[in-house]
Formats: C-alpha cells, structure tokens, sequence
C-alpha cells in the first residue's frame, strides 16, 4: 500500500497488483493443460499382459470353459447356452477329481462378461478358477495389439 501525496489529507490508496496473480494462474493453466496431455495419452493405450508359460503338450487339468467373441459358450468343447452353463458345470465337475475351471477367453472379450461366466462357475461348485493364456511368440515380448490364439496352457 502506498501513502496518497494529495492535498486533501493522508488517505490510504490501495491499489491491487494483478499481474503475479495473473501470471500464477497462467502457469497452473499450462500445468494442468500438460498433465490432462499425458494422462489422457497414457490412458487411451491399455495393452493387457501375456503371461510367459512353458509350452507343453498336455491338457490342463480342470473343466475348460471357452468365451468366444461371438458370445458362444463351450464347456470341453460343446457349445451351451448361458442358462444352461450352471447345470452343465455343476455334473461335470461332480464327475472330476478336479474342481478347477479353466476359462478360455477370446482377446475381444469383455472383461464384464468374463467375470460373471467365472462367477457362474464359481456358483456351479468350482473350488479353484485358472484363467488360460496364449502362448508368446519366440523371443517373448507381448503387448501387441492382435491377441495370439496360441495354445492355452493351465494356469492357476
């Protein structure tokens, strides 16, 4: 604040300066206009990982539950309905010495529609769930964009 030199009298002036002010909001309008950049850049690429699995040729142990992306369901291999899913599960796991499911899930598959086949299987009497990855091609790396329909292997 500055002393007003007049000739009426001491009164106070106050004059505001505006430009720190001015400036301050400028610099928190390039930062967040920055950070809003790489947040949004960063979030539009989500690339799911591969797990690295030895290759065998075995079967894996369990009841294999396949999602296609046509929404097709197989329990090993036969095709089934939805409502069909929990009695079908239900009689082959009381007939297997392994109550593991296995689902085998096409790439495009929503990630909504997987958790409730597995939460079906879980209510048909699943004790363990394992969820099949494809194979990595040689020399490892992921991340691609395509989604490999290698061979599963068991997971756990």
């Amino acid at each position: 604040m500055a002393m007003m030199k007049g000739k009426k009298g001491g009164g106070v002036f106050a004059d505001i300066n505006i430009t720190p002010l001015t400036d301050i909001f400028l610099v928190l309008l390039i930062i967040f206009m920055v950070t809003t950049a790489v947040t949004i850049e960063s979030a539009a690429h989500v690339d799911l990982p591969k797990a690295e699995a030895p290759t065998t040729d075995n079967k894996p142990k369990g009841i294999i539950v396949t999602y296609t992306a046509d929404h097709t369901i197989m329990v090993n291999d036969k095709g089934v309905t939805e409502a069909e899913l929990v009695p079908t599960l239900h009689g082959v796991l009381q007939s297997s010495t392994d109550k593991i499911v296995v689902f085998q899930g096409d790439p495009k598959v929503i990630l909504g529609d997987m958790v409730r086949i597995l939460d079906l299987a879980k209510s048909a009497g699943a004790e363990a769930i394992a969820i099949a990855v494809s194979s990595l091609p040689p020399g490892g790396g992921g991340g691609g964009g395509g989604g490999g329909t290698g061979a599963p292997s068991g997971g756990s």
